[in-house]
């Protein structure tokens, strides 16, 4: 199993989403975070001043799949959340150990 996680631009989170459920994926978390990374903020004009701001909204979304579907994932949300501009987002892959329901105590593919 594998747990992926991606920061994308908080406007490509629905069609991430779509494509994402579309492929088979059951179930996902999102977070609304902020950072930067080669971006760098960007500047704004708050009342007449410009200022500069560092951190930037993104959205976090994290799911937990089948070793089957690591590369139909991760290829789904790159195309998905591409913009073509910088600071279009991050995938970050991480094996899975166990997974498990709670409810049932299902564990491994089987909990997902």
């Amino acid at each position: 199993m594998k747990y992926i996680t991606a920061i994308i631009k908080p406007f490509k989170f629905t069609e991430v989403k779509d494509a994402l459920s579309a492929a088979g994926v059951s179930g996902l978390t999102v977070s609304e975070v902020s950072g930067y990374g080669r971006q760098k903020g960007q500047t704004e004009i708050y009342r007449g001043a410009e200022y500069a701001k560092s951190m930037l909204p993104k959205v976090r979304i994290e799911v937990a799949v089948p070793d089957s579907l690591e590369d139909k994932v991760v290829e789904i949300i790159r195309q998905h959340a591409n913009n073509d501009e910088i600071g279009d987002g991050k995938i970050f892959v991480f094996p899975l150990e166990l997974a498990m329901r709670i409810r049932t105590g299902e564990q491994g593919d089987d909990a997902l």
